[in-house]
């Protein structure tokens, strides 16, 4: 039976309850991280830890992160599925007796965990790697999205009209008609063996992925990387397109609004890209 980590112990998954009255549940009151482990390995634990540190004091949420406490309760919860999983957890402002817009006094946190399977990471094979449609839609989501929030309803929704279209993500712009990221997923494209992808700001998560894919590439100096605005109309003169995230790692896109990228296959700096994120992913 799977369990699941809920506010300091270990119960079935089928016993779980968290109240009706959380804000969570009520507002979205809340942050959440999701972290990859491979080989029983998490990627960039201190890096997702800092991120939620950073959206906890955001929302002035008190809850104090300790990844000694916490690489046990992690391998716990991955150990069932062979210890290749990603963990979501999740830490709520808490249940309050009334239902109230300001932040209530005296509270404690909800803090929920559980782990999950995900597939293998991505094969260094531009004839085998999983590849990716995608349409573009104007970003419709609040002005905070470097906060990891639970409220996720604008990132659902976009997502949703990618569904719909038949597409498996959808690459948002913003009035400006510059790229910001995509509903899931930081983006990123190619020319003539440079990288670029939008620099951080409100409109953009930073996401744990592109921080270590960064850091590699900058490293090993395998391709040249730009932090720059990003227009619109570069997407299809773009030798490659890419998006990453912690369940993707870094994902090839072969079609934008129906046209092809490229030759319509991952590309050889896609090739280099994932394997200098292999190479360091487990050193942040």
């Amino acid at each position: 039976m799977q369990k699941v980590f809920l506010n300091d112990k270990f119960v079935p998954k089928s016993e779980a309850s968290i109240s009706p009255m959380d804000r969570g549940f009520l507002f979205g009151d809340g942050i959440y991280e999701v972290i990859p482990c491979y080989e029983g390995k998490p990627v960039g634990l201190q890096l997702h830890f800092e991120r939620m540190r950073q959206g906890l004091a955001a929302l002035k949420i008190n809850y104090s992160l300790d990844s000694a406490e916490w690489l046990p309760r992690i391998q716990t919860l991955i150990s069932p599925f062979g210890g290749e999983a990603s963990v979501y957890l999740h830490v709520s402002r808490g249940a309050d007796d009334k239902r109230f817009h300001a932040y209530p006094k005296d509270v404690s946190p909800t803090v929920f965990a559980y782990a999950f399977p995900i597939a293998p990471s991505q094969a260094l094979d531009k004839n085998t790697a999983k590849v990716f449609k995608v349409n573009t839609l104007e970003d419709l989501r609040w002005k905070r999205c470097h906060i990891k929030s639970t409220s996720l309803l604008g990132n659902v929704m976009h997502f949703q009209q990618g569904q719909d279209a038949g597409v498996d993500e959808v690459l948002l712009y913003n009035q400006n008609k510059e790229l910001t990221e995509a509903a899931a997923c930081n983006l990123y494209l190619v020319k003539n063996n440079v990288v670029a992808t939008p620099p951080l700001d409100s409109q953009i998560l930073p996401g744990i992925t592109r921080h270590i894919l960064l850091h590699a590439l900058k490293t090993s100096g395998v391709l040249t990387v730009e932090e720059r605005i990003v227009h619109l109309n570069e997407l299809l003169e773009a030798d490659e397109v890419w998006i990453s995230s912690s369940s993707k790692e870094l994902a090839p896109v072969v079609e934008v609004d129906g046209r092809t990228i490229g030759d319509g296959r991952p590309g050889d700096a896609w090739l280099l890209a994932q394997k200098a994120y292999n190479d360091y992913k487990f050193e942040l």
